[in-house]
C-alpha cells in the first residue's frame, strides 16, 4: 500500500516539473492559473464593493490606497492576467471551430506577442495617469 502512496505523490511532484513541457502545456497552464486569478480577483472586487456601505469616508480611504504604486503594479498584474486570458480564449475558440489549428503553436506566440505589446502599452498609461 505504501508503494503506490509513494508513486502518486511522485507522479503529482512531477506535475510540476517543467523540463521537457511543450508549447502546449505553457498555454493550457496559464489558461487555468490566469481563470483562478481572476476568479480570486471577483471575489475580492466584492469585498472592495462593500465598503460603499461604510459612506464615503471608507470608499476615500480606499481609493485613496488604490493610487499607491503598490496598488497600481497590481492592475497591471491584473490587466495581463485579463490580456493572456481573453486572448488565449480566443485562441482556443479558433482551434475549436478548426481554425488555425496547424498554426495553433504560432498563435500562441502571437498572443504572448500581444500580450507584451497591449501590457506595457497599459501600465505606461496606468502608471502615467
Amino acid at each position: 500500500m505504501l508503494g503506490r502512496q509513494g508513486s502518486k505523490l511522485r507522479r503529482a511532484l512531477l506535475w510540476g516539473d517543467v523540463r521537457g513541457r511543450g508549447l502546449g502545456m505553457w498555454a493550457y497552464a496559464l489558461n487555468r492559473i490566469t481563470g483562478i486569478g481572476l476568479v480570486v480577483y471577483l471575489y475580492l472586487h466584492l469585498i472592495v464593493l462593500s465598503l460603499l456601505a461604510q459612506g464615503a469616508s471608507g470608499w476615500d480611504a480606499f481609493i485613496a490606497l488604490a493610487k499607491t504604486p503598490l496598488f497600481l503594479a497590481l492592475d497591471v498584474i491584473l490587466l495581463v492576467g485579463l490580456l493572456i486570458h481573453g486572448l488565449n480564449g480566443l485562441r482556443i475558440t479558433l482551434n475549436a471551430l478548426n481554425i488555425g489549428v496547424a498554426a495553433q503553436k504560432q498563435l500562441f506566440v502571437v498572443v504572448i506577442g500581444l500580450v507584451i505589446l497591449l501590457g506595457l502599452t497599459g501600465a505606461v498609461r496606468i502608471f502615467t495617469q
